[in-house]
């Protein structure tokens, strides 16, 4: 396992080499020195600074504070359900989000608007609340029911989707679907998703000791006075503001959530109090990647979800393969 003297250091040259190179790549081309110039000293051509501020900053924080709650929000479902297949999207959390946001969307709001926002929200809430209700049954939930009930619900919430898409007026349909493949350039707040970040990091990492308790197992986590129920609650909403907020930014980004967290517990351990802030930084950092790569490996823009999907594919495939050995 690394040291986190080792890991923290290096993860931010990691970072910042990342950022530079997003917001110097595109169709006008930017060295990383004339970035560090505009950024710092705000110096240089009025075209490459308007370029680099309204257009390419924005877009790099939206991402970044999207990856993170992705992978944050996943790294703490496989925590508490104790199962490393556990996410935000195979609980169908984002699912409701998502149908939350395209219904707000179909009735009229503006793009962006706080109606959508807090359409995303309550679906993300209300999903949440019905995958529980249906997976605690005559007896309390276990992990395996609150999956297979979440991939059920979660083909519910496709179809909505697919209903709301057929009904919804033609100059609607190609933004909806470009979202929910992943489209970055919708981003209309990226500075709040960054600061809902910060709050998240902040109000998760002193509760690390619980999670370590708990990621024993909930027998465990009761006998040495850890509040297994309140604490589970407590976190699943967290989990769905942080879905729902990254979903209203960029939309349906697939696999973050569920590969980072498997990453960084190879690299530094199971400590949470090590692993969620490492995976909130790594998550906002790959899905900058994904989304440089998405704008410039081909002179068409490809949605972000596209280019995670087709990393994270084959990443969990090795992963699967590297654990069954």
């Amino acid at each position: 396992r690394a040291s986190p003297l080792v890991t923290y250091p290096l993860l931010v040259l990691l970072l910042l080499a990342v950022l530079g190179w997003a917001l110097s790549s595109g169709a006008f081309g930017t060295r990383p020195v004339d970035v560090f110039r505009m950024l710092v000293f705000n110096e240089g051509d009025s075209l490459a600074l308007r370029v680099v501020w309204e257009l390419r900053l924005p877009r790099v924080v939206a991402c970044f504070a999207c990856g993170g709650l992705l992978a944050l929000s996943g790294g703490l479902m496989q925590v508490i359900l104790r199962n490393p297949l556990a996410d935000t999207y195979i609980l169908c959390v984002s699912g409701g989000a998502a149908v939350g946001w395209l219904g707000a969307s179909f009735f009229g709001l503006a793009m962006g608007s706080v109606g959508m926002y807090a359409g995303a929200l309550g679906g993300a809430l209300l999903v949440m609340l019905l995958v529980f209700g249906l997976a605690h049954g005559d007896g309390s939930w276990t992990q395996t029911r609150l999956l297979l009930t979440g991939v059920i619900v979660a083909s519910g919430c496709g179809a909505l989707i697919t209903l709301i898409l057929a009904l919804a007026p033609a100059n609607l349909v190609q933004p909806m679907l470009f979202w929910l493949m992943g489209d970055t350039g919708y981003s209309t707040h990226p500075w709040v998703t960054l600061g809902v970040l910060g709050a998240g990091l902040v109000v998760v990492l002193p509760l690390g000791r619980e999670l370590n308790v708990l990621a024993r197992g909930q027998m465990s986590a009761q006998a040495l006075g850890v509040d297994v129920r309140r604490l589970g609650v407590g976190l699943y909403f967290l989990a769905s503001i942080f879905t729902a907020t990254a979903v209203t930014q960029v939309g349906t980004v697939g696999f973050v959530g569920l590969i980072v967290p498997h990453l960084v517990r190879l690299l530094v351990g199971n400590d949470q109090r090590v692993l969620l802030p490492v995976a909130g930084l790594s998550g906002g950092g790959i899905l900058v990647a994904a989304d440089t790569l998405s704008r410039t490996v081909l002179s068409q823009q490809l949605p972000v979800g596209v280019m995670t999907a087709l990393i994270g594919v084959p990443v969990f495939l090795v992963l699967l393969a590297r654990h069954s050995k």
